[in-house]
């Protein structure tokens, strides 16, 4: 499984498999195991044991200690990561944007109006998709420029929903 980390502005891919961990192309033998009723973990990394202290930190962020150093860090797996992308969710949108539909689906809400200025994780549409809501977020501050669907309205995969202009 691959998945992308972002620490301190730095993005590497990181693939997992069969006891195995590569990263920035260099293969290293690795185990992670739970230390039981402790929030402690401990990685083995080629043979060289190190004990982490994991929090999860919501929405594939988490906080990792070790000898009392702390790193928080973003992690996303290919499909959240493909998600994203379809959404634009993935994008700085300082210069604007646009909201796509990341599966096709019934739009159940759109609690947002033209001209309106949305918060970092405000909701701004809600697509039924096999039987389940899923509630498409702001990612940053935005302001809505144009609405371009409404609640009842049936959506396709990649089918523009909201777009958004930059803050003046």
């Amino acid at each position: 499984m691959k998945y992308q980390v972002s620490l301190d502005g730095r993005t590497v891919e990181l693939e997992l498999d069969a006891g195995r961990v590569t990263l920035d192309r260099a293969s290293h033998s690795a185990s992670l195991t739970s230390i039981p009723g402790t929030p402690l973990r401990q990685l083995l990394i080629d043979g060289q044991p190190l004990t982490l202290s994991v929090e999860a930190l919501g929405r594939g962020r988490w906080a990792l200690t070790a000898g009392g150093v702390r790193w928080e860090l973003e992690v996303l797996d290919e499909r959240t990561r493909h998600i994203l992308s379809l959404t634009g969710a993935g994008e700085h949108r300082r210069a604007g944007g646009a909201l796509k539909a990341p599966m096709p689906g019934l739009v159940v809400r759109v609690p947002l109006e033209e001209g309106q200025t949305v918060e970092a994780g405000a909701p701004l549409v809600v697509l039924e998709a096999m039987k389940m809501e899923n509630e498409l977020k702001a990612p940053a501050r935005l302001r809505v420029k144009r609405v371009r669907v409404r609640a009842g309205e049936a959506v396709e995969k990649g089918q523009l929903l909201v777009e958004f202009e930059a803050e003046a």
